[in-house]
């Protein structure tokens, strides 16, 4: 054992209460992100009865594929009072609260030494499952109750700020959807008199390709003739971390990106400019799609559009973050268990142009959207980067007498 550090089983204790009186409805799962979220299992016909109790404050964590995934699912429930758990999950709790602060034990399983160590254990087991004893052998680093509640307030001063500025992307996010579908839905884009276009009785005419009216003197073209992939190459060691995109390093649901871990092997990688578009293409319904602000490369699994005039920039990238663009990928898209988009479907997208009046007043709109969100997404990003300084820092202690013997 690390000189200094204590095995995590000596202060925790498994709990095993059983669902007998079937009086609770909530099931709940752990993913990879260590959040409780609802399971998805059908369980008509299922005895709830075998299923396991988790109460507020306690953990839950799954053992079975820490080596397959490289990460532990655990999680303590702090929005429920109580709820259900497969019994392939282990419940545990803090034998003494005040010994050991159960959020600070909830950051320690959050760093990725944590997850790498248990990983490690894992190399014997051909489905990389680890033990409940593997899980008690975890050395844990504890300070003084009283520097662990230090430590774990300043953790939450920054979570709760990521939170925050989470909340704040929410609703920049729903009122530039709300204007998207206000004036290219429903088009009831302010006319020149400032009232709404259809609403006013402006004149529509009937759309093929959409099977819908649209304003007159618009019309659909597909996405191939506003933008092209990238053809230009840019070589592995002209990039670094800071500039390199890759499926990994592009966050879900339109988050933007995060720096990545590492380059890749390959001596050349796409290229891609400011104001270009890039999309995983790996698992579409995932979301991830990232309008550029500086030069860098991108894996194959990563569609980089050059947009071929920057008056639509804003206009194309609106469009392309739309939940029915992904939609539209993923009806496309070839394979099953990690679905990847058909480039030419992706290029024959249709996209409605809208009159150049319309445009300018759109893009003024839109970019005070976009430059919102990208100054969010870059405090977000900080923010990440400082909670995970600070879980690194949990191993450094201010003086020896800090550790308990």
């Amino acid at each position: 054992m690390i000189s200094n550090y204590r095995k995590i089983g000596d202060f925790i204790r498994q709990v095993n209460v059983r669902n007998d009186d079937e009086n609770i409805e909530l099931l709940l799962g752990v993913n990879l992100d260590k959040v409780f979220i609802p399971s998805v299992a059908n369980t008509n016909g299922t005895d709830m009865t075998k299923y396991k109790v988790i109460k507020k404050g306690q953990f839950g964590c799954k053992l079975m594929s820490v080596g397959r995934d490289k990460k532990l699912p655990i999680s303590r429930l702090v929005d429920h009072e109580k709820a259900l758990i497969s019994s392939a999950y282990y419940v545990f709790e803090v034998s003494d609260e005040s010994i050991l602060n159960p959020e600070y034990l909830m950051m320690w399983f959050s760093r990725s030494e944590s997850d790498r160590y248990l990983w490690f254990q894992s190399g014997g087991d051909v489905r990389g499952r680890i033990t409940w004893d593997d899980l008690c052998d975890l050395p844990i680093k504890v300070p003084s109750i009283e520097k662990q509640n230090e430590i774990v307030k300043e953790y939450n001063t920054v979570v709760n700020r990521i939170k925050l500025n989470e909340q704040l992307n929410q609703k920049l996010e729903e009122t530039a959807q709300a204007l998207y579908k206000h004036w290219f839905v429903d088009f009831n884009f302010p006319n020149t008199e400032g009232k709404p276009y259809k609403s006013s009785g402006g004149a529509m005419v009937y759309n093929e390709e959409l099977d819908k009216e649209i304003p007159v003197r618009w019309s659909v073209e597909p996405l191939k003739k506003h933008t092209s992939f990238s053809k230009d190459r840019v070589s592995i060691n002209s990039l670094s971390i800071e500039n390199y995109i890759s499926t990994d390093n592009m966050l879900q649901n339109k988050k933007g990106i995060t720096k990545a871990n590492k380059l890749p092997s390959s001596k050349t990688v796409a290229k891609f400019i400011s104001g270009d578009v890039l999309i995983s293409n790996i698992r579409p319904y995932l979301k991830k799609i990232w309008h550029a602000s500086f030069v860098g490369g991108a894996s194959n699994d990563v569609l980089c559009l050059t947009i071929k005039n920057k008056d639509y920039q804003s206009f194309i990238y609106t469009i392309l973050e739309q939940d029915s663009f992904f939609d539209y990928i993923m009806q496309g898209a070839k394979g099953t268990k990690m679905p990847r988009g058909d480039k030419d479907w992706v290029m024959n997208y249709h996209i409605i142009n809208p009159s150049k009046y319309v445009l300018s007043k759109f893009t003024k709109f839109s970019k005070i959207f976009l430059n919102s969100k990208k100054v969010k997404h870059e405090q977000e990003r900080y923010l990440l980067e400082l909670s995970n300084i600070l879980l690194k820092r949990m191993t450094i202690v201010e003086a020896e007498k800090e550790i308990i013997n």
